[in-house]
Formats: structure tokens, sequence, C-alpha cells
């Protein structure tokens, strides 16, 4: 069955989706004015302003959080793999994916705040599954149902667990030789620990480790680039270059065409910063915030983070070392380029990088997963939720289910679907309320 989910998956993620998802960032950016650029010094000086409205965490919390889930994997395996399949050129369309969603992002987080409710805990509710029904309408209601199972899906069996838990044992074992089952019952207690709080105990273990994991990881791959300095603006140029014309094939580099630079590059770039998937916003709309502008304005800079800043940063540190053209792949090769410069701790420095990121990877989609759950079926069966996803964490050491992996990808490009219609379909509310709030502000 697997190559059969293998062909489905190719499709979902295909050509179709990947244009509706940076064409819905294209139009935005319209019509929003360049929002993503014109306003970004706004976005950042917001993400520490006061909170003084209703909410669960601070509008850092919701950004942490959402980061805490966004910021995995795909920035250090993602990144690799998209450059050793599409060249150096995927980096650039990285970047162009990144740009529009950028606009998406803003858009997703406006709408959180605008649309969201509070649940019979008291906690506040939202995401596409609110804007879907209290912005498009009740008839939508299957539309809404249909991305809040997708939602959970994909927390239960895939991106939120096991490629998360499978990638922490895997690097714990190969770096340290612990073992992948004792790790993963540790991970399990862990993450217990952590959910069971709620999205006040998962917010505040977010607002501690994302930034110290994101600084330390900025910090080794900076100096990995700059001892390789020489070599910064020759692979700048060979980003620039192979983005619009063929990779050559270099030592184990077999080359690669334009189709498969756009290909790579903007399907990593959105599965890195998840815009237009519909994740974010349910972290969003937790904030303390009344003014739906200002959150859309902190999302924004998540995608600015993730892509324009942590993959940037990986890229050029597999680029500059020139170990994309080596046979190596995947996580390996950035153990590699870092290991240029830092040996064997180099590859202990980013292995403990990489734990930390795919475990608030999986703490972030918990939530993600919860708040879907309490859509579909209430508060009641909460903690059923949080039971099984524990479960779930403590299976993902002991299973390498290829093709639960890639159902869990085609459930997660299922879910930017709905999303990316309420998108459309709610823009002009979006830009109603954008031009109202820098009104109100200019005056």
């Amino acid at each position: 069955m697997l190559p059969f989910f293998q062909h489905i998956d190719n499709l979902v993620w295909g050509a179709p989706l990947l244009i509706l998802l940076v064409g819905t960032g294209i139009y935005l950016t319209i019509r929003l004015g360049l929002l993503q650029v014109t306003k970004l010094s706004i976005a950042f000086k917001q993400i520490f302003s006061k909170d003084d409205g209703h909410g669960d965490i601070s509008s850092f919390a919701a950004l942490a959080t959402a980061l805490a889930a966004t910021v995995g994997t795909g920035n250090i395996v993602g990144v690799a793999t998209a450059i050793k399949s599409g060249g150096p050129g995927a980096l650039f369309w990285m970047w162009v994916a990144a740009f529009f969603g950028m606009a998406t992002k803003y858009a997703e987080g406006l709408l959180a705040i605008k649309y969201r409710t509070v649940d019979e805990n008291g906690q506040m509710s939202g995401g596409p599954m609110y804007y879907i029904i209290k912005g498009m309408g009740e008839k939508w209601k299957p539309l809404a149902q249909f991305f809040a199972v997708s939602g959970i899906l994909v927390a239960l069996l895939g991106i939120g667990t096991f490629t998360q838990v499978n990638s922490i044992t895997s690097s714990l074992k190969n770096s340290f030789n612990i073992s992948e089952h004792l790790s993963g019952l540790i991970l399990a207690l862990l993450v217990a620990l952590v959910i069971f709080g709620g999205i006040q105990s998962i917010s505040n273990i977010s607002t501690k480790v994302v930034p110290f994991m994101a600084g330390l990881y900025l910090i080794t791959t900076i100096i990995v680039i700059l001892v390789h300095w020489n070599q910064i603006i020759p692979m700048l140029s060979l980003v620039i270059q192979s983005a619009f014309t063929p990779a050559a094939a270099v030592g184990g580099f077999t080359g690669a065409v334009v189709k498969d630079a756009i290909q790579k590059g903007i399907a990593r770039g959105v599965f890195s910063n998840e815009s237009g998937l519909g994740s974010a916003p349910i972290a969003a709309a937790a904030a303390k915030t009344n003014e739906p502008v200002e959150q859309g304005l902190v999302s924004m800079t998540g995608t600015f983070i993730d892509t324009i800043i942590i993959c940037t940063l990986t890229g050029l540190t597999i680029l500059v070392t020139d170990q994309w053209t080596t046979n190596l792949e995947g996580a390996p090769l950035t153990q590699a380029a870092f290991a240029t410069v830092f040996g064997t701790w180099g590859s202990h420095a980013l292995t403990f990088c990489l734990v930390l990121f795919a475990f608030t990877t999986v703490l972030g989609w918990s939530y993600y997963g919860e708040r879907c759950f309490e859509f579909l079926f209430g508060t009641k069966w909460l903690n059923g939720y949080r039971l099984t996803f524990v479960l779930m964490v403590g299976l993902g050491a002991f299973l390498k289910l290829d093709l639960v992996w890639v159902l869990a990808d085609i459930v997660n490009g299922l879910m930017a679907l709905p999303n990316l219609i309420a998108l459309l379909a709610l823009s002009p509310v979006i830009i109603s309320e954008t031009r109202d709030y820098f009104t109100r502000l200019k005056n």
C-alpha cells in the first residue's frame, strides 16, 4: 500500500496545492499593500508590547507556542533535503514562499482573534474551524469539521508525534548510544507533565525553551558561516543563479532542474513555517489582546523568524562548508557541516538542538490537536485526548511505519485546503480590519 499512498501524497503536495498556498499569499500581499515589508518593524515591537486584552497567554507566549510547533526538524532536516534534491536554488524559493507566507500568517492571526470563542472551561478557542463557521456561516460547518479531523490526525499520528519522536530517539542513539525505547519513555513522561497543565503550561515551557534553542542554534550556525566567510558571497550568488538555471552535478550532487528547485524550495518552506496550513492561528487565538490586527502582526513575525532567519542560516551552513556536494542527506548532512568547525562537538550540539526543536514541536502540536478535539467533542473528554497523545508519543520510539508518516503528510496537506478557502472568502474582512486599525493608529 505504501507506493499507492506515496502517489496520493505527491498529488496532495503537488503543483495545485503549492500554487494555491503561494497564490493566496501573493493575493493578500497585494491587497494589504506589502504589509510584511511596511509594517515589519511595528510587528516586532508588538511582540513585547503590554498585553491589555482578554486571553489566556501573552502575545509573546502565543508566538512562542506557534514557533514551538513550527521550528522543528523541518529547519534542520527539511532544508538539507530541499538543497540536496533541488540544489542551492531551493533556498531562494524557500525565501519566496516565506515572503508571501508572511501575509498569509498575518491573515490567520487576525481572523483567529476576531472569531475566537470561550470553551466550557473558560479557555480561549480559535482557529480555522471557528472563523469558517463564525465568518462564513453555519452552512460551512462540514468544512470546519474536515479541518478539525485533519488536525487531530496530524497531531496524533504524524507530525505531532511519530516523526518528531523518531528524530529525537534516533539522534540520541546515534550521538550518545542511548536506548531508543528508554528515551521514548522518558520523552512521553516529560510530555505528560507539560500537556496536562493546558495552554499555560505549554506556553511557559515554550517561552523559555524556544528563545534558548533558537539562540543556541543561531550562534552556532553564524560561527560556522563566519569561519567560511570567503564562501558567503559566492554561495549567495549560486543560490540566485540556481533558482533560475539548472544546477549542474557537483561531487555527490547529481544536479537539478529549475522545476526541482521551485518545488522542493516552496514545499519545504511551507512545511517549515506552516503558513496557510491553519495550525498557528489555533495558538494565536489564546493571546491576550482585543485587537485582531496586532496579533496578526505578531503571528507574521513567526514566518520571518522560522524561514527567513533560521532556515537561511541552515542553508548557508550547508552551502559554505561545501557539504551539499557530498553523498550525505538529511540530518547527517547538516551535522557534517557543523563538524567542519566544531568537530564531534558540532554533531553533539546539533543533536541537542534537534532534540529541543522536536520536543517543542510535540508540545505545540498537542495543543493544536486538543483545540481541534474540543471543537468536535467539547471539553468533557480532553484528558482522554491528552492521555492518547502521550501514549502515541511513547509508541513513536517503537514504531517506524513509513505508511503512517506518509498518511500524516497527506492529512497535513488536507488541513490547508479548508483554511485557504476561508482566507480567500474572508479576505474582505481581513482588508477592512487592517485599514480600520491603521487609520485609528494614525489618528
